[in-house]
């Protein structure tokens, strides 16, 4: 399959993860605080290629696939790359540096579900929205164990998974997802040509 149908493929998961979880948010009254990088700064993150593989792709249509792999091969940091915190003294305070094009674990964190060993859906989200949006959470909890629809992390896994098992499957740590994904796309287009008629998409 080409990285482009690809791309197209984990775009449109990632399109129809935003419409739940927007739903899911206007339900339960549950946000993140403004400016808060908590969950973003917290070092040995696991992710997959796939779920970078827009963003790899976005980088090499802009001519800068090279350089950030580059970049990445240098940091020693298990932080993710992506994350730019506010300063050194405020580095729970940040966002993301490519917010459109962040990955599957980013999107679904705080907003999803994983089941526990009795077989019970639980909000997986973080320990600011828990204590400072006690209410709301406790009524989503609530909601969940009645049956109200929540995305779940195992689900979305697994259809991701499906557009390309090898890449969907294996969880690394974030900044080796980032840069396998960009090696993927690099080895992709290393004896074909640029892609035909997105040069103008960058």
């Amino acid at each position: 399959m080409a990285i482009e149908h690809k791309v197209r493929l984990v775009e449109a998961l990632f399109d129809r993860l935003e419409i739940e979880i927007t739903a899911f948010q206007s339900e339960t009254h549950l946000y993140c605080n403004a400016g808060c990088g908590k969950c973003c700064s917290t070092p040995n993150i696991d992710a997959s290629p796939l779920e970078f593989l827009p963003w790899a792709f976005h980088l090499f249509l802009n001519g800068k696939a090279e350089e950030t792999l580059t970049e990445l091969n240098n940091v020693s940091s298990k932080n993710c790359h992506l994350y730019r915190p506010l300063s050194v003294l405020e580095y729970h305070k940040g966002s993301c540096s490519n917010y459109r094009y962040r990955g599957l674990i980013c999107r679904l964190f705080g907003y999803a579900a994983n089941t526990d060993k009795y077989g019970k859906l639980r909000l997986a989200t973080c320990k600011i929205i828990k204590e400072e949006q006690q209410e709301n959470f406790n009524a989503a909890e609530e909601l969940i164990n009645k049956g109200k629809y929540v995305p779940i992390f195992t689900d979305y896994y697994m259809q991701l998974a499906q557009i390309d098992l090898r890449m969907g499957r294996t969880l690394l740590p974030i900044n080796e997802a980032l840069k396998i994904a960009i090696e993927e796309v690099l080895h992709y287009y290393a004896y074909r040509p640029f892609p035909g008629g997105l040069e103008s998409i960058a």
